[in-house]
């Protein structure tokens, strides 16, 4: 189905003329309004003791240096996981820390988090000091309370959003949670542990301690936010922005750089969504389908050979994982052919479950499906217990994990457990409450304004001739990391197609004449075609496209990445 391109509003802005135009009207209409919000130096980091709990937590933490407990530290099952247990593991060996290490519990056995078996399986192996978890452990009530029992203490170090109650840790690191002041509300779980890490050093300088420079962990940063989804603010432009610098500088380690190798991209070239659509997937499916240590280990090894080991075993685990997922997304489909759903009439939300569903890959079905029929989409799995575990994506401007919370508050005891953000959330139900809370999904759906369910291309306009230049592709690039709620720019013009030919079998190259400038011939892909498309050379056509830089062999050239085309009714025969 062909989505109408609606235009980016024009918002007014205080941006030097130093910047196009062009460049002024992508920024303006993001939010960014004056050139100060350009400025991705770590300098402009907020005070990390802003964050409610830093000073506790920070306090604990020279403690057990001084004695040098030990600690272990909880790590996640996803790269936000991953890269935050890396990160902490690195900075505290760095910094004088000599007994650390860490745990992944495995979600089919121990559940989400810092579960109570979670900290039996600790206790166990080795009683340690601290416990600090990484990018979860806010709901953790039960696992905390285990812990404390025990006689250990506990700090959360977490991002997802709380519920009316927190867990009795000694200290809970959160931006989300009530009463903090610390500004930027969007940081991933790695983003939390590296201000951590910010008010550790400035605390052990004080101390008189040797300094460490935490710029040398930016790429672990850059590729857990990313990676997350979560929203580009100034902060996490800061992150994201230095840490690509260092992997483009090569100042990365090696698991990152056999990750972009096994995925065929250019360390020296490597732009924000190489990391969240070709490095993190490989990295996720050892969480997906086994369990992350695996992956933590690639993160953690100084060896180029053990690297390139682990970066080949992930990839193959990636390409099982599509397997799974393909597979899956098959049989969504036929589920809903069978309810006689399509694009139509569709719901409002979708529900779906299947009793040999993969636990691990329901949110990327969750995704697809999301993608396809912009709708909240909730994909089931059985868990060995009996109990279902759901797995959400949401659009734009419907909060999933509020929605959660509204269904909870008006269905006691249907929905065992739930967490996330606004755009992805968790969630377990009793197997026998499916249908219930199928019904409670679409009711709280109902209030919801249709134009949410509408979508669309946000469009940043028309390019003119002179602005088709691999300088403004470059210029583009470079400018902010594009992401979430960044959105990589968008432009649409009509052009006279000169020429076309399937490549891959799935993709089309074609060449485009200007209209503006019938002589400036302009390269296109298009990725994935629609094969029904009735092209003919010499006919104008309605594109929605990127501007891309296109790497071959060392040689730089512009290119369009054609995301859409409409057919218009006009016949250029002298241009045939």
């Amino acid at each position: 189905m062909l989505k109408p391109v609606i235009p980016r509003p024009k918002v007014p802005h205080r941006l030097s003329k130093d910047y196009s135009p062009l460049i002024q009207q992508i920024l303006s209409s993001r939010g960014i309004t004056e050139d100060q919000e350009l400025i991705q130096n770590l300098d402009q980091l907020t005070d990390p003791f802003l964050m409610k709990g830093m000073r506790k937590a920070v306090d604990r933490l020279i403690s057990a240096k001084a004695k040098q407990e030990k600690i272990v530290i909880m790590g996640d099952f996803d790269a936000d996981g991953a890269t935050s247990t890396a990160l902490l593991m690195r900075a505290f060996q760095d910094f004088g820390f000599q007994q650390v290490s860490f745990f992944v519990p495995d979600r089919f056995t121990f559940g989400y988090g810092l579960s109570e078996r979670a900290v039996e399986a600790v206790y166990r192996q080795q009683p340690p000091g601290l416990l600090i978890t990484v990018d979860n452990g806010i709901s953790s009530i039960d696992g905390v309370a285990k812990a404390n029992a025990l006689g250990l203490d506990v700090i959360v170090t977490d991002h997802h959003l709380p519920a009316e109650t927190l867990p009795d840790a000694l200290a809970i690191v959160n931006p989300n949670q009530p009463g903090c002041t610390f500004p930027y509300k969007t940081l991933a779980g790695v983003g939390v542990a590296f201000h951590l890490l910010i008010a550790l050093r400035q605390e052990l300088k004080r101390a008189g301690e040797p300094q460490i420079n935490l710029a040398q962990y930016l790429d672990l940063v850059a590729l857990g936010t990313v990676a997350d989804l979560v929203p580009l603010d100034f902060c996490n432009r800061i992150l994201v922005s230095q840490g690509v610098k260092r992997i483009r500088a090569g100042k990365t380690r090696e698991g990152i750089k056999q990750l972009l190798q096994v995925s065929k991209k250019d360390y020296r070239q490597v732009v924000s969504s190489d990391l969240s659509f070709s490095v993190a997937p490989k990295l996720n499916a050892a969480g997906r389908l086994e369990d992350m240590t695996q992956g933590i280990m690639l993160l953690l090894t100084d060896s180029d050979s053990f690297a390139r080991d682990l970066a080949s075993d992930l990839n193959q685990l990636n390409q099982e994982r599509r397997h799974i997922e393909s597979q899956m997304q098959e049989e969504a489909e036929a589920i809903l052919a069978e309810l006689e759903i399509d694009e139509s009439s569709l719901p409002r939300g979708i529900c779906l479950f299947h009793p040999d569903w993969h636990q691990g890959v329901v949110g990327l079905l969750a995704s697809r499906l999301k993608e396809k029929y912009h709708r909240p989409v909730i994909i089931f799995a059985q868990d060995d217990s009996g109990n279902l575990k759901g797995s959400g994506r949401s659009i734009s401007g419907i909060h999933l994990r509020d929605l959660l919370a509204e269904i909870d508050s008006k269905n006691s005891n249907m929905i065992k457990a739930f967490g996330g953000h606004a755009m992805a959330a968790g969630l377990t139900i009793h197997a026998e409450s499916r249908v219930e809370f199928e019904t409670a999904f679409i009711h709280v759906l109902a209030s919801v304004s249709n134009d949410y369910f509408q979508a669309n291309w946000l469009s940043d306009g028309a390019i003119k001739a002179k602005d088709f230049h691999l300088y403004t592709a470059k210029q583009i690039r470079d400018l902010i990391p594009w992401g979430q709620a960044m959105p990589e720019p968008l432009f649409d013009n009509e052009f006279i197609l000169k020429d076309y030919r399937v490549v891959g079998e799935k993709h089309l190259k074609m060449k485009f004449a200007s209209q503006e400038n019938p002589n400036q011939l302009l390269d296109a892909i298009w990725f994935f075609y629609d094969p029904s498309s009735d092209l003919v050379s010499g006919q104008t056509y309605h594109c929605v496209y990127r501007l891309q830089v296109n790497n071959f062999r060392d040689n730089e050239t512009l290119q369009l990445q054609i995301e859409q085309i409409v057919s218009v009714v006009q016949s250029n025969e002298k241009y045939e």
